[in-house]
């Protein structure tokens, strides 16, 4: 047996103990899952087997393991009162009804963390939710809240720790509490480390990460229909933004071209085709140097741009600015050194905060080879006017990889960090506040509601005006639809309502959007006031009469 066949079975190991009821303490040191890499990095590591050991077995990362009573709190930064008692903490997605599920990294497990009654996240309680189906543990896959309220995710660079980019997929649907499983496009052997979007009429669109198709889903019955002729090269590491337009933005990664270069394309969501986009003007792809070919998010901001990071792994990483008036780019901000240390964004999360800056994670530049990923991770802001700004470290930064790092945007305006290969989770509670022009706009309400029934809201910008966070290939948390709070006037208690059939998930500024939403039977009944919340922006409250 091969050092690297060992360490597949120890890993397999550890992965039957998991499916078998155990779980893992909070306290317990965690294990390291294997490294993103391109499929060009995988076809060159195959036939070195030292190489792929280290990308399947990388050191295990040292951070916190026992936060103290209460939480610790690090500047901006604090982690959750009850730790996540399940396993090590990857994908993070929000539900409609204002509660958060995490991926139990490489298994079949769920956990959903749900707000108290003053609707604190960070003195949220967590449960477990159904299992995915059989067979299906993934880790690095492509995932989505649909208009429905239900939540899809597809493929997997590896499952259950082994790289094989599964082409399996699950939906699930909260209001019955199962998941089921989702065939893959016809003639789609793979998906991998996927991204996908939802469209603006709420299509969901995915991208087979080994070759340069993309397929829409119709929801009602789980079927495909291909879509995006032109595309200039194969999916691999590449994101998507969704525009104020409609159309669909990514960043050109060369993955098995031979080429490096600073091409764009968009896709019109019109004639479900790719056009060129332009230069970025500078490079944003690790496409040269160590040809990692990893690339970093791209986030739209309330002023219609897209900052888009850079992922090159050998000097000062660049970041473009994409104008979605003009079309066009300019060179963004550099990213900065640290201690003389260039940084990177190569694989890493990156959120909009309500006052329009964005939070980005990065980690050290000038990888020693291929799939390097050093750490530490630091912590940084870039305003709307392109400053960049370091913010306070989280305690684990110094363990850990960017790459490991995952963000989700809460109702409360608060980020929620995962740590992919550990069980610790922090809330990053921002400063500064959202222009009221970017706020959703409530035209249209019931003046009485009562528990367990459903009504609709009708107004403008429910969906806010980007998708709030950004990761690229391996990770998608989007958040552009609306989020319904009721608190009760008497109590100040808030109670989360499940949303379903948006009309909508554009981000264009005054967009016309509605909702549905059920009234939760635990609301409080009385007087109340009702919130409309996208990316974390409140709308003004409207009166209502809960019975």
């Amino acid at each position: 047996m091969t050092k690297n066949q060992r360490t597949l079975c120890i890993l397999g190991q550890t992965l039957l103990a998991l499916s078998m009821g155990s779980t893992i303490a909070y306290a317990q040191a965690p294990t390291a899952g294997p490294l993103p890499m391109s499929y060009q990095t995988w076809l060159q590591l195959r036939d070195n087997p030292v190489a792929m050991s280290r990308t399947l077995s990388p050191p295990a990362p040292v951070v916190s393991q026992e936060p103290a009573a209460g939480g610790v709190v690090v500047g901006p930064w604090q982690s959750l009162n009850n730790p996540l008692p399940g396993g090590n903490a990857a994908n993070p997605l929000l539900l409609t009804d204002g509660t958060v599920i995490v991926h139990i990294d490489s298994t079949r497990f769920w956990w959903q963390l749900t707000p108290d009654i003053n609707g604190s996240y960070v003195n949220g309680t967590w449960s477990q939710i159904a299992s995915m189906p059989a067979n299906y543990g993934p880790r690095f896959f492509a995932s989505q809240v649909l208009s429905d309220g239900r939540v899809i995710i597809n493929g997997g660079e590896y499952n259950f720790f082994q790289p094989v980019w599964t082409n399996m997929g699950a939906v699930y649907q909260p209001l019955f509490g199962a998941w089921r499983n989702v065939n893959p496009p016809l003639g789609w052997a793979n998906i991998g480390d996927a991204q996908s979007v939802m469209l603006e009429d709420g299509t969901y669109m995915l991208a087979n990460a080994l070759t340069r198709q993309q397929a829409l889903l119709n929801a009602s019955n789980l079927s495909w229909t291909a879509t995006g002729g032109n595309k200039f090269d194969i999916n691999d590491e590449e994101g998507w933004n969704l525009l104020p337009s409609g159309d669909v933005l990514t960043v050109n990664a060369y993955v098995q071209t031979g080429t490096c270069d600073t091409g764009s394309q968009r896709y019109v969501d019109t004639t479900g085709s790719w056009v060129d986009a332009g230069s970025t003007m500078v490079q944003l792809p690790d496409c040269n140097g160590k040809q990692s070919f990893e690339l970093a998010p791209q986030v739209l901001r309330p002023d219609g741009t897209v900052i888009a990071f850079g992922g090159t792994t050998t000097g000062t990483a660049h970041t473009a600015i994409f104008s979605s008036a003009t079309l066009g780019w300019t060179a963004g901000p550099d990213i900065p050194s640290v201690a003389g240390t260039p940084y990177t964004l190569a694989d890493a999360p990156a959120a909009l905060l309500p006052s329009g800056n964005v939070l980005f994670a990065a980690s050290p530049s000038n990888w020693p080879e291929s799939n390097s990923f050093p750490t530490p991770t630091h912590f940084f802001e870039v305003s709307l006017t392109n400053s960049i700004t370091q913010v306070t470290d989280n305690p684990d930064g110094a363990g850990l990889r960017s790459f490991q790092w995952n963000f989700l945007l809460l109702p409360t305006g608060q980020v929620l960090a995962t740590e992919t290969d550990t069980p610790n989770v922090w809330i990053y509670t921002p400063s500064g506040s959202p222009n009221p022009a970017w706020a959703p706009v409530i035209d249209t309400w019931p003046a009485i509601v009562r528990r367990a029934s459903t009504y609709q809201l009708i107004g403008t910008q429910f969906n806010g005006l980007s998708e709030g966070v950004s990761y690229g290939d391996d990770v998608q948390a989007s958040t552009n639809y609306p989020i319904v709070k009721i608190v009760n006037n008497r109590t100040g208690h808030v109670f989360y309502q499940r949303t379903s059939g948006f009309n909508t998930r554009s981000v264009a500024p005054g967009t016309a959007t509605s909702t549905n939403f059920m009234t939760s039977g635990k609301t409080e009944t009385g007087a109340s006031s009702l919130y409309v919340i996208a990316n974390g922006i409140s709308s003004t409250p409207v009166p209502i009469v809960v019975q």
